[in-house]
């Protein structure tokens, strides 16, 4: 059976507050939706100060997702390690912990944008050793023992649930990142399919004597919408769809690589090229599709076309996807 994916990030140009309420409103109830029928997992993530509205509070949006759902997993991906206090992101995730039942998912990155690190007052030529002792306090605060931590002697309670702790990855697309994970003995989670890093992750766990595994996204990894008619779809919500990538791409320098990295500049591009789909459920179903991902709200889509999208594959597409 195909992993299944619902992605938010809340996008939403020119929104006004009560527009973003009811958008997050109606993200909670498409969670709930979604885990009565079998998803998988809903994904978030995290940036800050952008126009679109953005999401800036994955783990608040987390755990109210959590709330609203008894069954799927909720995956921050990824959390932006070096703009968070370590203390207190450990207690955030361990009390989300205890909350869901070991259902969070985290996945540490270091970002790719200078403005969200100048923002929060943050040394972007520190980001990596911020990241380590990022991990490494947190790793060590789970255990709920006193440790020294800058200087000072301090203790995190309570301990989260999950044994030995929380499920957390290391993401990224660089050497640095898998050298990173494997010398912490964490699970890795590349930005995008590359072979070639998850073997020199490989390399470096026998280095280190530390065990991990890798979470890599598969050789295609599009990001789905479904509806019945998607010509008709494309040419009435395509900008959308342009609007998310262009942004997106607009923050990756040439280093960056992403497994939903699109470099379309028209609607017609961005269609040509299949990192957004449009798909019938039929077409959904025959793609083959390893990783499935829909993503219902992508870049301020109309809460009720969402809604269309995801009954779509729920009713339809998930209930023939395990024949």
């Amino acid at each position: 059976m195909p992993v299944t994916v619902v992605r938010f990030n809340l996008v939403a140009p020119g929104a006004s507050p009560a527009e973003l309420g009811e958008r997050y409103r109606a993200a909670l109830e498409m969670a709930a939706y979604a885990d009565t029928h079998g998803v998988t997992t809903v994904q978030t993530e995290e940036h800050h100060g952008v126009d679109d509205n953005w999401l800036p509070s994955p783990f608040v949006f987390a755990g109210a997702v959590l709330g609203a759902t008894r069954r799927l997993a909720v995956t921050v991906s990824a959390v932006i390690g070096p703009l968070h206090d370590p203390l207190r992101l450990a207690e955030d995730i361990a009390v989300l912990d205890l909350l869901s039942g070991g259902r969070l998912v985290t996945v540490a990155g270091i970002g790719y944008r200078p403005q969200e690190y100048a923002r929060a007052g943050v040394d972007w030529g520190r980001r990596g050793r911020l990241q380590d002792e990022l991990l490494e306090t947190v790793l060590t605060a789970w255990t709920g023992e006193e440790f020294a931590y800058r200087g000072r002697t301090v203790r995190v309670t309570p301990r989260p649930a999950s044994d030995p702790h929380p499920l957390l990855l290391v993401g990224g697309s660089s050497r640095a990142a898998a050298r990173r994970a494997a010398r912490l003995g964490l699970p890795f989670f590349p930005s995008a399919h590359l072979p070639e890093l998850e073997a020199y992750y490989k390399e470096r766990l026998v280095e280190y004597g530390t065990e991990g595994w890798t979470m890599m996204p598969a050789a295609e990894t599009p990001l789905l919408h479904i509806a019945e008619d998607p010509d008709r779809a494309w040419a009435r919500y395509g900008e959308h769809f342009l609007h998310e990538a262009r942004t997106y791409a607009s923050w990756q320098s040439g280093e960056i690589r992403s497994a939903v990295r699109s470099g379309a500049s028209t609607v017609e591009e961005l269609r040509a090229e299949g990192v957004y789909r449009i798909l019938t459920p039929d077409d959904c179903v025959a793609q083959g599709l390893d990783n499935l991902v829909l993503h219902p709200l992508a870049g301020g889509m109309p809460v009720a076309e969402g809604w269309r999208s995801l009954r779509l594959f729920c009713e339809d597409v998930l209930p023939r996807l395990g024949e």
